[in-house]
């Protein structure tokens, strides 16, 4: 009989020899991974929210609130229209097609179906796509995979409610530890000083911000995010991460002040523009890097 370890091996050697086939499944799964962050995206903000009030009631003596409904989860209740609250049948949550075939709307009443949802499947599926196609058939891209999936998910939540959860920051955090430990993308060592320097830079700077203005510039999901990524690329990335974001944050902050012609001070969440610069550096944060000291030393 065929062991295990013989059929992962002949799995391995048929994907590298076929390696369309390789990034056709990646991207097709891609597709449900998509749809599964739209629920981790809508659903994990209000189940902490929900948390945080049961902990209030608690805290002030307050009797439980009895609950008509099931409670929130990320497996419950099943996928429903938030208008008729009809339940969805399997066909209607295809990725990305669903949404083409309803035409963006509920097949009960209707009701106009976010752009978000198939956005997010979207940006899933070629990120995913990409990500395969530039690290191979290998366990870089495995971890480059759930780095990008992380990301994603804590880019639009941090959009919709100023938001970087513990859940998805520090598995973010543990993930890059864990990973060095091969390594994959730093060594532990690297790794390790980047999870305390992402939190400390931020943490200082804030620090310094609010003693100078009495306001709270940023939250300390900022820190931790900063120092999930410095755990996954190391410390020396850490500088282009935050040279990046910022630049990109003020590029989209100008814009949006403009259009909107509004040059008052607002809130702008600075997690997504962290996700993304962490991305880039993922990729060819290497490449920027060598590019950068040749610019100084010019």
């Amino acid at each position: 009989m065929t062991s295990l370890t013989d059929l992962s091996l002949n799995l391995s050697q048929f994907l590298a020899l076929h390696f369309g086939f390789f990034l056709f499944c990646v991207a097709f799964c891609a597709l449900f991974i998509g749809s599964f962050l739209n629920v981790v995206i809508y659903r994990l903000p209000r189940i902490i929210q929900n948390s945080w009030h049961e902990e209030c009631r608690l805290y002030l003596g307050l009797k439980p609130e009895s609950h008509e409904t099931e409670p929130l989860s990320l497996a419950l209740p099943f996928s429903h229209c938030p208008q008729c609250k009809k339940t969805l049948k399997p066909w209607h949550n295809i990725p990305l097609l669903s949404y083409l075939f309803l035409r963006g709307q509920c097949a009960y009443c209707k009701a106009p179906i976010s752009w978000r949802y198939p956005l997010v499947e979207f940006i899933t599926f070629v990120s995913s796509f990409y990500i395969a196609w530039h690290f191979g058939l290998s366990w870089q891209t495995l971890a480059a995979l759930l780095f990008t999936w992380i990301l994603i998910s804590l880019t639009f939540i941090d959009l919709d409610f100023y938001l970087l959860p513990d859940e998805l920051t520090l598995l973010l955090l543990w993930l890059g530890l864990f990973f060095s430990l091969y390594p994959l993308f730093s060594n532990s060592y690297e790794a390790i000083i980047g999870a305390i320097a992402g939190y400390l830079i931020f943490a200082f700077i804030e620090g310094i911000f609010k003693r100078l203005t009495g306001k709270t510039g940023m939250g300390q999901g900022d820190f931790k995010l900063l120092a999930g990524l410095g755990a996954f690329l190391g410390w020396q990335q850490l500088p282009i991460i935050i040279l990046t974001a910022s630049l990109i944050g003020s590029f989209f902050a100008i814009s949006y002040m403009i259009i909107k012609q509004q040059f008052k001070s607002i809130p702008i969440p600075f997690g997504p523009y962290l996700a993304i610069a962490g991305w880039l550096s993922l990729l060819w944060g290497n490449e920027i890097l060598s590019i950068y000291w040749q610019w100084m030393l010019r």
